[in-house]
């Protein structure tokens, strides 16, 4: 089984709504899930970053990045697991500082000086990517589009809950 990343984002009464009712919040994002699967238009309010979540993690804590974007800095009350683990939010502030931040860092400062053998030797997952010598260009792909997912989040106001699944 692999893990992958996983990103919904809320509108600012769902949010809150999911913060008191962690069961609803499931509910909601397999709904937001089975819209986009179903083809259902619009902005995407979905969005995994398959097994880069730990190469993202890996290289934005070197570079000191100030907000989590991959884990989260919340835990939801009560909230059982979705897959590998609980799912934990970033609240509507959160969501702009990040999607700040993210506007200002250019990709290619995340993996300036790194290559992946140093995700090997890091034990970042899945690690037989990095030990095959596999390009960072897997994970900066999904960086890139975190960037306008967080964009538009925080244009909107919205919540972000993320787990691993």
């Amino acid at each position: 089984m692999s893990m992958i990343g996983e990103y919904a984002r809320l509108t600012a009464d769902e949010f809150a709504r999911a913060l008191r009712d962690p069961e609803w919040a499931g509910e909601r994002v397999r709904e937001l899930v089975e819209a986009e699967l179903e083809g259902g238009g619009g902005e995407a309010r979905c969005l995994d970053t398959d097994k880069a979540w730990h190469a993202l993690d890996f290289l934005l804590t070197r570079i000191g990045f100030p907000v989590d974007v991959v884990f989260g800095e919340e835990s939801i009350p009560g909230a059982e697991y979705w897959g590998y683990t609980p799912p934990r939010c970033l609240t509507p502030e959160r969501v702009r500082a990040a999607a700040d931040a993210l506007r200002a860092t250019p990709v290619e400062r995340l993996v300036e000086g790194v290559g992946p053998e140093d995700l090997a030797r890091a034990d970042v997952y899945p690690v037989v990517v990095w030990e095959r010598g596999e390009s960072l260009e897997y994970a900066t792909a999904y960086y890139e589009a975190l960037v306008p997912f967080f964009g538009a989040a925080a244009r909107d106001g919205d919540g972000m809950l993320m787990w691993l699944d």
